[in-house]
């Protein structure tokens, strides 16, 4: 999927003006009320996107010092996520809009016009230019979400959504990989239908394991937002099953996901 750079941070930062959007009226209470993270408050959610999009920021000018700073933040152990929110836990509703406000700004512009098949580094394997900023979307996306739910706002699904299908495609040997399992070799189809109505498709027409349904039930299922049960999503085969099951589109430890609320 060929997406120039400059159409993905302007998506970026159509993700990002809807998290303002929603933090934007609340005081240092609202900013602490929990999320459907466990354990985790709205402040977390937002200081979450705004460090990390400091340290893709450092990647991409600062690549031997980002290196550095990431070996530390890991050597420290896998929950570095956790670290990172305990650690501004203080911080007042205003300093979090702030923060967050600065980070995107820098990411956005020293991502500007850069070639989107250049190599940065992160917290694992290296990624492209392009694929760092498709990650960025992701988080953004995926954290407006549990910020979303706590408030109670229902957000309109757009075809941005195709970014982090995507990469929840791409991620399937990485899901298993994570969760100390083989690849499967057996190819699974997924179709999508697009909030605009166009059906988004990966994999071979004729797999025999599929997925079916909503972008936003995909979404939300891969970035373990939404149980799979919960959405409405098609799920046949074993493998398909045993996929969707454990699907991560984002790095670090495996997710504990979602619990099923629907009878």
């Amino acid at each position: 999927m060929a997406v120039s750079p400059d159409a993905l941070l302007d998506d970026l930062l159509a993700e990002a003006a809807d998290i303002e959007a929603m933090i934007g009226p609340l005081d240092d209470t609202g900013i602490a009320r929990p999320t459907p993270a466990a354990g985790w408050t709205i402040r977390d959610q937002v200081t979450h996107l705004a460090f990390f999009d400091e340290a893709a920021t450092r990647a991409a000018v600062d690549p031997d010092g980002f290196r550095q700073a990431a070996a530390a933040l890991v050597a420290g152990g896998m929950d570095f996520p956790d670290r990172v929110a305990a650690q501004h836990a203080g911080l007042g509703a205003d300093e979090v809009r702030a923060w967050f406000a600065r980070a995107r700004t820098a990411f956005v512009t020293a991502f500007r016009g850069r070639d989107p098949r250049a190599r940065l580094p992160w917290y694992g394997p290296d990624m492209s230019v392009a694929s760092s900023v498709t990650a960025r979307i992701m988080e953004t996306w995926a954290h407006g979400q549990d910020i979303a739910d706590t408030l109670g706002v229902t957000r309109p699904a757009t075809d941005r959504l195709r970014h982090i299908a995507h990469l929840g495609v791409s991620t399937t040997a990485f899901s298993f990989r994570l969760n100390g399992r083989e690849a499967p070799v057996a190819p699974i189809r997924v179709e999508l239908r697009a909030p605009s109505g166009p059906l988004w498709t990966w994999g071979p027409a004729d797999a025999t394991d599929r997925v079916e349904g909503a972008a936003l039930d995909f979404c939300l299922t891969v970035t373990q937002r939404r149980h799979v049960d919960d959405t409405g999503l098609v799920v046949t085969g074993p493998v398909a099953h045993e996929w969707i099951g454990l699907a991560q589109a984002f790095a670090g430890a495996p997710g504990p996901g979602r619990e099923r609320t629907r009878a």
